[in-house]
């Protein structure tokens, strides 16, 4: 714990209704602080990450809940942040889709690199509240979509971005179909991704790298090597 405060886990009406009651959820059990490969941007993060992944992960599937992905700033997402706040031109004035967006970090960014607009995709409505709260803490303008995009076209964007979502089979062969299809619709797609084992790497040209501090709890180590790829046209 950073503050040395526990933060203990309650079920019940805070989790199953409405906006408000998951939103101090979320407030109860993350605390508001920068990630650490983007210190300009603050999230509502969980302190100690396998207390609760953990006890969320159990309660939450209890009442038919995925666990709780927005609460972590994963390498990929924060690589693909911080290329964009390097990198303004790539994302300014033009409209962003942000797809899998957790926590918002990667929406969050392009807003403040000069995006015209950005949407935050999401099938959890946790994090479809999780967006909303920290896109406020930070005071840029994103639309959280909840909504499964993948059994739709992709929406009109001129930038769509993902960040660490090749780490199932099924769900990075769906992946790379629908932004196969949004990088022929016209969209610059950028990828960030610390070498999950469902990568497509042939289908992709490397175009930044990091090493990124994470969470030992949830990864493999406490920094991740990790790369910041564009989608090349499909043949």
């Amino acid at each position: 714990m950073r503050d040395g405060r526990s933060k203990g886990l309650t079920t019940g009406a805070a989790v199953s209704n409405g906006s408000s009651d998951r939103r101090a959820f979320i407030r109860t059990h993350t605390r508001l602080w920068p990630p650490p490969h983007v210190p300009e941007i603050r999230l509502h993060l969980a302190d100690e990450a396998m207390d609760l992944w953990e006890q969320t992960e159990e309660q939450l599937q209890e009442i038919g809940l995925p666990p709780p992905f927005w609460a972590f700033a994963w390498a990929g997402g924060q690589a693909l942040a911080r290329y964009l706040l390097d990198h303004p031109e790539t994302v300014a004035g033009k409209r962003v889709l942000d797809f899998a967006s957790g926590c918002g970090l990667v929406a969050i960014a392009a807003v403040k690199a000069g995006a015209a607009s950005a949407t935050a995709t999401e099938v959890d409505v946790f994090a479809i509240d999780a967006i909303a709260l920290n896109a406020e803490a930070n005071g840029v303008p994103v639309t959280a979509l909840y909504e499964d995009v993948l059994a739709s076209p992709p929406p009109p964007a001129d930038v769509v971005l993902a960040g660490d979502v090749f780490y199932e089979r099924p769900m990075s062969d769906a992946v790379i179909a629908w932004l196969d299809r949004a990088r022929a619709a016209g969209a610059d797609v950028l990828i960030g991704d610390p070498g999950r084992t469902y990568l497509p790497k042939d289908r992709l040209e490397a175009v930044a790298d990091y090493r990124v501090e994470v969470t030992r709890a949830l990864e493999d180590s406490e920094v991740k090597h990790t790369t910041v790829w564009r989608l090349k046209r499909p043949a």
